[in-house]
């Protein structure tokens, strides 16, 4: 609970254009993870993480597998190039150009966050 209030706080205390530019992330990265629930074995859920004082340099997307297994057939299956062109293409959509996603995407699993910091992903997303 402290987590979500705490992330309730710094929405507060965001720029007019800040808000604006992080209700349109929220809806072009929901579109991508509506995208790959359909599509990708064990995908669960997306977040992402930004410094608006440095951004789009800052901006992250992180991806959340189930499992490690389901994570390794994805990236050995080469699915993490299309995932990051479809991230890519939805934030043009919006006017952010990133040239290099790879320095923007990440990927992580639920079972690593239950092994290493007991399902508390506000503690692993720091």
């Amino acid at each position: 609970m402290w987590s979500l209030m705490a992330a309730l706080g710094s929405y507060l205390n965001m720029r007019k254009s800040d808000k604006k530019m992080e209700n349109q992330l929220s809806v072009v990265l929901t579109e991508v993870c509506n995208s790959a629930l359909k599509e990708f074995t064990g995908f669960q859920w997306l977040t992402h993480l930004v410094n608006y004082d440095n951004f789009p340099k800052s901006l992250k997307v992180v991806f959340v597998f189930d499992t490690n297994a389901n994570l390794s057939t994805f990236i050995a299956s080469n699915n993490s190039i299309d995932l990051s062109k479809l991230v890519q293409r939805k934030l043009f959509k919006i006017d952010i150009n990133l040239k290099d996603m790879t320095k923007h995407v990440a990927y992580d699993t639920e079972e690593n966050c239950e092994k290493n910091h007991n399902g508390k992903w506000s503690e692993r997303l720091v």
